[in-house]
């Protein structure tokens, strides 16, 4: 299973708007991906009520994870969204 390990880099943490940029971001991929807390119970990166279900909070640290085909290029591309705290997907890492 591909992971990577990313600090939350929107100050306010995955809520709202970037909680939105990172659900359309994590669906745009075409990729099965989870999302957790180091520890925590994985939930749908493509749910945006799982994603503030977690609740976290800028500079915690996430999990992203995925088994599937082309999950490593669909992880570096979120991890890169997340722990910049872009505003739209990056179109290339």
């Amino acid at each position: 299973m591909a992971e990577r390990r990313v600090n939350v880099g929107w100050a306010e943490g995955l809520h709202a708007r970037p909680a939105s940029l990172f659900v359309r971001a994590a669906t745009a991929t075409g990729v099965p991906v989870t999302i957790a807390k180091p520890g925590g119970t994985p939930v749908n990166a493509a749910s945006m009520l799982g994603v503030l279900g977690l609740g976290a909070k800028g500079g915690e640290e996430i999990v992203l994870a995925s088994d599937a085909e082309g999950a490593d290029a669909a992880l570096d591309r979120l991890a890169k969204l997340v722990s910049e705290g872009l505003e739209e997907l990056p179109e290339t890492v």
